[in-house]
């Protein structure tokens, strides 16, 4: 039996006090990692097994790279973009290129050759870190139309048309390099660190200019409430660097000495997940959502069902004591984790004690669900803006149902309106040459985050919903969809969900079953299919998801009721334009893909008049 994982009390209780780092940029975590002189910074797996990579190995490759960016012109201010999965090569190109005082684009591995383009053109990258062939084939597809000079690839490959990377890590000094520490320690808080460009759920992506303080602090004010770095632990990096939470979470956990296990292939995290088994789990709840499905689809049929319920029951009432960061000791509840809850963890790695979740709304259920089985999920909030974090639940401060308390050195305040306004050191310069939509971006010198929130009487903020996101019907009653749809979200038929209505005359929604899960229920109710759109147009399968949907309906206010379900015979993803690439829902990709059969459908309730 895997072994309870103990939320460390002493956190709920007191931060001890120790000597903390003093960080003013990000070339101060870079020099305090090498240092530090440890034999295991970060872990990559190879044919073997996991091989360490350790402080020297890392400065000797980040100089290494940082002597070639130079020798090549790159200065302070220019701009270098990395395009590549997760794996020790992005943080060592980044800290390069950082040290320079130069500024790093990220590109997701995901994008198209076009988009990449875009990014390259708009950012005026003269350089860029690619990681593997396919990467390279795509930037080279572009690249006359692009400003790029020179390519470097990580993966060994035999190119005209690239510099290995390999090859300049391995010629970086033996020893210290005075010149280049200076060069690193020269760079200032205000000086530009990196362009980070919005995932685009409303538009074309715009740029977001942050400076090296403004990640620098952020990192500082988010760490300084966990415990992290008291003993060697380990985190997997999977979610994409190019996000800036994936970015801050391992600049963070690297100033804190923990160790950062690279997974390039999400696909592959089930399994890096029982191999390295990390102490602390951070993710977005897209994957939360995943195991929560997982857990239910296993615990199908008799007796697993009694158990798993039953289980669930027991968890339930022991919610607060898990929350409050206390082991229960109820006999009930000590079977409950032998039967059910152990088994979650385990398939976590069954090591962590801190989890955590950002980059997009939890939500209440979920969350609940998650200390249902004895796991305090610490909720973040913030945007790219803002560096990112605004507000985060801590082992010491956790409230269910909000994001947090906003950080120490944070102001943050509601508008009349219910937007969520923010200032502080971590707050960006601005949108990389579109001067109007950063002067939009601001009223006096508070950023508008265009969320909807509260803070209550303990000073815990509660986001509701994206400001745009709102939905307003033409009876003019608003509706706020995240809810509602993180709701439909919970049960295991359902991939996504999108709640439709505005400017219209009732509400609906839109659904990408888990079709996984669907052609499963159909074939065991003799549903016949011979694709994705014969199952979804088949009237039991609309039935089915009528009913998931008639039952949420039971507890939304009458406005708020979904009269119509239109099932599409998709999966929603960033490469037909309905997802970000940290998977969140595109409202306005999905608008446009199935506008003929919205309006269609909105067309025959008003023809039935009903």
């Amino acid at each position: 039996m895997t072994a309870y994982p103990e939320r460390v009390q002493w956190r709920r209780t007191t931060i001890a006090v120790r000597d903390r780092m003093s960080l003013h940029t990000l070339n101060d975590i870079l020099l305090t990692v090498a240092k530090n002189r440890r034999d295991r910074v970060m872990l990559q797996r190879q044919a073997q097994g996991w091989a360490p990579i350790s402080s020297k190995e890392i400065y000797r490759s980040v100089v290494g790279v940082a002597r070639a960016l130079e020798s090549w012109g790159i200065r302070k201010g220019d701009r270098v973009a990395i395009l590549s999965e997760n794996r020790p090569e992005w943080p060592i190109a980044d800290f390069a290129v950082l040290a320079l005082g130069a500024v790093t684009v990220p590109v997701y591995a995901t994008q198209t050759a076009e988009q990449t383009a875009f990014l390259l053109n708009d950012s005026g990258a003269r350089v860029i870190a690619v990681s593997t062939k396919h990467q390279l084939e795509k930037v080279l597809s572009v690249q006359v139309q692009t400003p790029v000079e020179r390519i470097l690839v990580m993966d060994a490959i035999d190119t005209a048309q690239a510099i290995p990377m390999q090859d300049l890590m391995r010629q970086g000094p033996a020893d210290d390099d005075p010149e280049f520490d200076a060069c690193a320690r020269s760079i200032q808080p205000d000086d530009l660190a990196t362009i980070i460009y919005t995932s685009g759920t409303t538009g074309i992506p715009k740029g977001a200019m942050l400076t090296h303080g403004n990640m620098a602090s952020n990192v500082a004010a988010s760490m300084e409430v966990f415990g992290f770095g008291t003993k060697e632990e380990v985190s997997i990096s999977f979610l994409p660097l190019s996000h800036v939470t994936a970015r801050h979470v391992d600049f963070a956990l690297l100033s804190r000495g923990v160790v950062l296990a690279y997974c390039p292939d999400l696909t592959q995290l089930a399994k890096v997940l029982t191999e390295v088994q990390p102490d602390i789990f951070v993710c977005v709840p897209r994957v939360y959502e995943k195991i929560r499905q997982q857990v239910i689809l296993k615990a199908a049929g008799f007796p697993r069902q009694a158990i798993y319920r039953w289980a669930l029951s027991v968890g339930r009432a022991h919610r607060a004591e898990t929350l409050a960061g206390t082991r229960p000791t109820a006999f009930s509840w000590k079977i409950a984790d032998r039967l059910v809850f152990s088994k979650v963890r385990a398939g976590m790695g069954g090591k962590a004690e801190e989890f955590i979740s950002g980059g997009a709304p939890l939500g209440r259920e979920l969350a609940e669900w998650y200390a249902d089985i004895g796991i305090a999920i610490d909720e973040g909030y913030g945007l790219t803006e803002t560096s990112p974090v605004i507000a985060v639940n801590t082992p010491k401060a956790h409230k269910l149902g909000t994001v947090g308390k906003p950080l120490a050195n944070l102001e943050v305040r509601i508008a009349d309106d219910g937007e969520v306004l923010v200032r502080g050191p971590s707050v960006f310069q601005g949108y990389w040459n579109r001067p109007e939509e950063t002067r939009n971006a601001f009223v006096d010198d508070w950023f508008k985050t265009g969320d909807i929130g509260h803070l209550d009487s303990e000073g815990y903020l509660s986001i509701t919903d994206r400001k745009k996101d709102l939905i307003k019907t033409s009876g003019g009653k608003f509706i706020a969809p995240q809810p509602i749809e993180s709701s439909l979200k919970l049960n295991p038929l359902i991939g996504a969900a999108v709640v439709l209505g505005d400017r219209r005359k009732f509400p609906a929604v839109l659904i990408s079953p888990h079709f996984a899960v669907l052609e499963e229920w159909a074939r065991a109710n003799d549903v016949e299919f011979t694709s994705r759109q014969t199952l979804v147009a088949n009237p039991k399968v609309q039935a089915l998801y009528e009913g998931i949907t008639e039952e949420l309906n039971q507890n939304l206010a009458r406005f708020e009721k979904l009269k119509r379900v239109l099932l599409v015979p998709d999966e929603f993803s960033a490469a037909n334009g309905t997802m970000t690439h940290t998977f969140k829902v595109r409202r306005r990709g999905i608008e446009e893909r199935y506008r003929t059969v919205i309006d269609e459908m909105y067309a025959k309730a008003e023809a039935s008049g009903r």
